[in-house]
């Protein structure tokens, strides 16, 4: 499209609408601390005929996806901080066979292969936890969110539990 057709002649698809929307609200708020009333967000939708309906839909949605979003940020960094303490661990192993070696032997020899061959579980322990897509990954993010919601649920049960016992 050329900037010298007439009005009429524009026409978008749902998902360029999109994109020219959002681009111009980013360019409105250029400031990250902008934010909208839920008025105005009604607003906007009326102008565009969203009924109240929809967009309370489409709110209740994003709520979704950004508690979805929270719990992959709480399970990277879960598995970050596991990776560190396996990363020191091995550290501290293979500095204590290092420093044997030294004080035996009067230098690195056998502490070496030792640690080469330690090295690799942990290159692939750093594969492992900075890959963050895919069938891997996601069966390990079930896994991990199953796990967190029946410790939840547990705790649930017995605040439950322990609150009708004092009552």
């Amino acid at each position: 499209m050329t900037a010298f057709e007439p009005k009429s002649l524009r026409s978008y698809s749902q998902e360029d609408v999109q994109q020219i929307l959002h681009l111009a609200i980013a360019r409105q708020a250029d400031d990250k601390d902008t934010e909208f009333s839920y008025e105005q967000i009604l607003e906007i939708a009326a102008e565009l005929e969203i009924s109240p309906d929809s967009l309370k839909l489409a709110e209740r949605d994003w709520v979704v996806q950004q508690g979805q979003v929270q719990q992959r940020k709480a399970f990277d960094t879960y598995r970050i901080i596991k990776f560190q303490k396996r990363l020191g661990n091995y550290a501290i192993f293979n500095g204590f066979l290092i420093l044997v070696d030294l004080i035996t032997g009067g230098g690195i020899s056998w502490s070496l292969y030792i640690l080469l061959f330690c090295g690799l579980p942990v290159g692939l322990d750093i594969w492992n936890t900075f890959q963050i897509k895919g069938e891997e990954y996601e069966m390990a993010f079930q896994k991990w969110s199953r796990k967190h919601q029946i410790k939840k649920t547990i705790s649930t049960v017995l605040n439950k539990w322990f609150k009708a016992l004092q009552a």
